[in-house]
């Protein structure tokens, strides 16, 4: 009955497909997904289609991250689409990865997967955000740019007293940024770095790149002073 966030993915296929049979992800777990499927990694098609069968096997939450959101709106406006292909955006690597110049090539399947992602998650003792969340501010009240857009900064407890849990502020190191009353776990798996799965009970973490690397940690080593 474990909960386990995993960050950024950003098209990581192979590292997501190993990082699910590392961590042993199985019946009674809980996954959360942090957002960030899509773009930049060079199999988003193939990331979305492994998440869809894991949904088959273990209850998944699946987040909204900015990178989603940059693709839906690329469907509604020709130059929102070419802000979303632009260079180090991502949206081309995705195309590429449905093999198509277009967005007709993304099957109906994948639209419903992200037009159905959540803007947050939250447990007892936990919540989930893609990029950040107002320490003062009620989840449900979050404005759009903190959940999807801020970056992961020294903010101050949020007001629920859960640890917060989120993504989207690459960590270059390659390791999670631990406040203690909030965790980043976007690791940089699309820049030669690792994707990572955090058991939120435990604390136990798992590691996995695309090279077939694979490491274990614990959250309460990279604890700041």
């Amino acid at each position: 009955m474990r909960t386990i966030a995993i960050g950024d993915i950003h098209g990581c296929r192979a590292s997501l497909e190993a990082l699910v049979g590392y961590a042993d992800i199985s019946g009674g777990d809980t996954v959360v997904t942090l957002g960030d499927y899509v773009d930049r990694g060079p199999d988003s098609k193939g990331v979305i289609d492994v998440l869809l069968e894991l949904r088959r096997r273990v209850q998944v939450v699946s987040l909204m991250g900015n990178h989603e959101i940059l693709m839906l709106d690329a469907r509604g406006s020709e130059q929102a689409f070419e802000n979303w292909v632009a260079d180090g955006v991502g949206g081309g690597e995705t195309l590429k990865s449905y093999g198509a110049e277009g967005l007709k090539a993304v099957p109906g399947e994948h639209w419903e997967f992200i037009e159905a992602a959540v803007p947050f998650h939250e447990v007892e003792t936990h919540f989930f955000v893609h990029a950040n969340a107002a320490s003062q501010r009620p989840l449900e009240e979050q404005d759009e740019f903190m959940l999807f857009w801020e970056r992961f900064r020294k903010v101050p407890p949020h007001r629920n007293g859960k640890v917060m849990v989120c993504g989207h502020t690459s960590q270059k190191s390659g390791e999670p940024a631990n406040l203690g009353h909030a965790i980043c776990i976007d690791t940089w798996a699309c820049g030669g770095q690792w994707l990572t799965a955090l058991d939120i009970g435990s604390g136990t973490y798992w590691q996995c790149n695309e090279e077939g690397g694979r490491r274990e940690g614990h959250i309460s080593s990279h604890l700041a002073d």
